[in-house]
């Protein structure tokens, strides 16, 4: 399993814009398209909302790639 780390500069990213800004795809719409077709999971859920808010704490996999966001606040 890949790991990503993204630290949230803000209060919380839209879901399709987290998986663009991390590499998992190529455009925002692409990532809706992934949300869609029912390919990602937050926090061990499959998650069918395209811009849900994902904050600090929580976990998204996208196949065998998991992204933990984590608050921007606490970067050293």
């Amino acid at each position: 399993m890949n790991d990503v780390e993204f630290r949230l500069t803000g209060e919380f990213i839209e879901l399709n814009n987290l998986l663009k800004v991390t590499g998992v795809c190529a455009s925002g719409g692409a990532g809706k398209a992934m949300v869609a077709a029912g390919l990602v999971s937050v926090d061990g859920t499959v998650e069918l909302r395209k811009t849900c808010k994902i904050r600090a704490g929580q976990a998204v996999r996208v196949g065998d790639v998991r992204i933990r966001v984590l608050d921007g606040a606490s970067a050293q």
